[in-house]
């Protein structure tokens, strides 16, 4: 089987190793990229519903989960939402903001997609899909990689095959076997932005699935002020994922059903709406078969007028601070992105490379790095697919 050469072969055709490959390929290097779905940007075209949150005006490290939460800083810095947006703008992509920073195409996640096939071709990167890569070696300073029935080989190889969330998409692990392969170490890869799952004596509340309402979600030291939704499984929403990707198991996931509310909200309903009743109170700020569902396990019966304004208080801080114990989460195949990946201790924050092995590189999603919801994890896939672009 002959050997085509190329000067870099990026494996993983998905955000960061299409940048990867334009950057590089503008800079005159000979450039293939590979991947083993049937079309590039698979990830991005079902992105945002279709419409792609290609990144977030708001991005800052601390938006970041890493075991090393310095890491992102220096890519980040070097490539912006602003050189990411410029872009967009050069090829006449309309967008907009939505909530929280996050800008979509007001077209097509397609337009994002072409885009970058556009700048990988303006580099003249030789782009090949739907073969399987069965075999990754490293001999006298060359990686050559077998792909369906072709042998290539290169001096630079980067990882950019992303990590195991959204399986039915084609995602797996195969970036953290190719990391261990050559010695580098993997931090436990766990899903993130994932809906998390109830049992127990929380599962009343699955009967509330389709009922949604804004709220304070609380996991670790992290909270996040946007909507919850009950699910018939357990809970999900923006605020719930967000929350998910700080949850560990056995933790608790706290909820405050009244975050704009006063602390002394339900004594001064009992001042001023004596004959009201606690679900009463509640249907006025929340709808009503979660107020019905919350006032049940409250268990106050009768009039606020009737209740101690000591019961009234522990109400109040109840709702502040309502505890759910999650039994787990709805798993990979839910999860929008993976918190953990390649050790960031195994990587250089500047050019993305592997300390201990010359040449080899990872990127994106299946580094430990994890952006919040919103168009994070895009200008992440972005800043460090750019910076390895630059240098391999």
């Amino acid at each position: 089987m002959p050997t085509t050469e190329f000067d870099a072969i990026v494996l993983g055709a998905g955000a960061a190793g299409l940048m990867c490959a334009a950057v590089a390929g503008q800079r005159g290097r000979r450039v293939l990229l590979l991947d083993h779905a049937d079309q590039v940007g698979k990830k991005i075209l079902i992105s945002g519903g279709g419409r792609c949150n290609f990144t977030n005006v708001n991005t800052a490290p601390d938006r970041f989960i890493s075991a090393n939460p310095h890491f992102a800083k220096s890519a980040l810095a070097r490539y912006t939402p602003a050189d990411f947006i410029a872009l967009v703008d050069r090829y006449g992509i309309a967008h907009h903001e939505k909530t929280l920073g996050q800008l979509f195409c007001d077209g097509s996640a397609k337009q994002i997609v072409a885009m970058l096939l556009e700048e990988c071709a303006k580099g003249n990167v030789d782009v090949r899909t739907g073969q399987p890569v069965d075999d990754v070696t490293h001999a006298d300073g060359k990686f050559t990689v077998r792909f369906g029935d072709q042998r290539f080989s290169a001096a630079s190889l980067v990882i950019a095959t992303g990590g195991p969330s959204i399986p039915q998409m084609g995602a797996t692990g195969f970036a953290y076997d190719l990391a261990r392969q050559f010695g580098l170490k993997v931090v436990e890869p766990r899903p993130a932005l994932v809906p998390l799952t109830l049992g127990g004596g929380d599962v009343l509340f699955r009967e509330l699935s389709g009922i949604a309402a804004p709220v304070e979600a609380r996991a670790g030291k992290a909270a996040f002020r946007e909507a919850a939704l009950f699910t018939h499984r357990g809970l999900s929403g923006p605020a719930i994922l967000q929350a998910s990707s700080y949850w560990r198991h056995g933790d608790p996931v706290t909820i405050d059903f009244l975050p704009d509310a006063p602390d002394d909200w339900l004594r001064e309903a009992k001042r001023t709406r004596p004959r009201a009743t606690v679900r009463a109170a509640l249907g006025a700020l929340l709808p009503d078969r979660l107020a019905e569902t919350l006032a049940e396990r409250l268990a106050l019966a009768g009039e606020l007028a009737a209740q101690t304004d000591r019961k009234l208080a522990d109400a109040e801080s109840r709702l502040a601070r309502w505890d759910f114990r999650p039994n787990g989460t709805e798993g990979f195949a839910k999860a929008e992105v993976t918190v953990g990946g390649i050790s960031t201790a195994s990587l250089s924050s500047q050019t993305m490379v592997a300390k201990t092995v010359a040449n080899l590189y990872a990127v994106g999603e299946a580094v430990d790095v994890t952006g919040w919801l919103g168009g994070y994890n895009f200008q992440w896939a972005w800043a460090s697919g750019h910076a390895a672009g630059q240098v391999i």
